[in-house]
């Protein structure tokens, strides 16, 4: 089980409320797609949910406040990742996506075959085993950004919250990623909380939308209710149309002024 629980959280920058007394429940197995503008707070949601920034009120995994677990538990159950992490050029792709086993390594902190074998089958999965030993530094944008997402799926971590996870990537491979981690979400029983650019996607893919504007949440819902031309010209300002996919799905477009 990963249920993860959100109650009356908030969270200030620099005495600037941010996040305003959230609330939202998310059963296990389920994926969840934070939308909105730019500086909704969706990334802010992730962070504090992996205990990476300050806040007030409740957030529980399985139950347990994640503020009364250690560091340690904490990276055992969420996995993170970051539009930008921090990734050392002179670092092989597979030394960075070995980083990803580190909550689950012994004392003295070495990796074991089962440990080098999770690693090979994500590398696999992502198309990046022809890269295993080349420089992070040597990568395009969206190899490293397929890096990233295989470092936290290496992981191995019930939860899975993830910071726009088709930055940098070419349509096949946006999908491609995207149908790995329904695939993982579905063999391993995930709970997926994704912060998405693209809102397309975010309908095909995710069970619940959950739309944020200025720090708050002012709609959650399936796609077909959340994805409404009224709702997106209100709160991102855009003049769109939502087109039917024969039965893929709805389509958002922009639509030339």
């Amino acid at each position: 089980m990963s249920d993860v629980r959100l109650a009356g959280v908030s969270v200030s920058y620099d005495g600037v409320r941010v996040v305003h007394e959230l609330s939202i429940d998310v059963p296990s197995g389920e994926w969840l797609a934070l939308i909105g503008p730019n500086g909704a707070g969706k990334t802010t949601v992730l962070r504090a949910i992996a205990r990476l920034a300050h806040f007030e009120g409740v957030i529980s995994i399985d139950g347990q406040d994640v503020l009364s677990m250690g560091a340690r538990d904490v990276a055992r159950r969420v996995a993170l990742l970051l539009q930008e992490p921090q990734m050392p050029d002179s670092m092989s792709v597979s030394q960075y996506v070995l980083l990803g086993r580190s909550p689950h390594l012994g004392y003295l902190g070495k990796e074991g075959a089962r440990d080098r074998r999770i690693v090979a089958d994500v590398l696999a999965r992502l198309s990046l085993d022809e890269f295993a030993a080349r420089p992070l530094g040597h990568l395009s944008g969206g190899e490293r950004q397929r890096a990233a997402i295989a470092r936290a799926l290496a992981q191995q971590a019930p939860v899975l919250l993830i910071d726009e996870p088709t930055t940098s990537l070419d349509v096949g491979r946006q999908q491609a990623v995207l149908e790995l981690i329904d695939e993982l979400r579905k063999e391993q029983g995930l709970t997926v909380i994704a912060a998405m650019h693209e809102l397309t996607l975010a309908g095909q893919y995710a069970d619940r939308l959950a739309l944020m504007a200025a720090g708050r949440i002012v709609a959650v819902g399936p796609a077909a209710e959340i994805l409404t031309e009224p709702v997106i010209s209100e709160h991102y300002r855009a003049n769109v149309r939502v087109v039917a996919m024969n039965g893929a799905g709805n389509a958002v477009v922009p639509v030339r002024g």
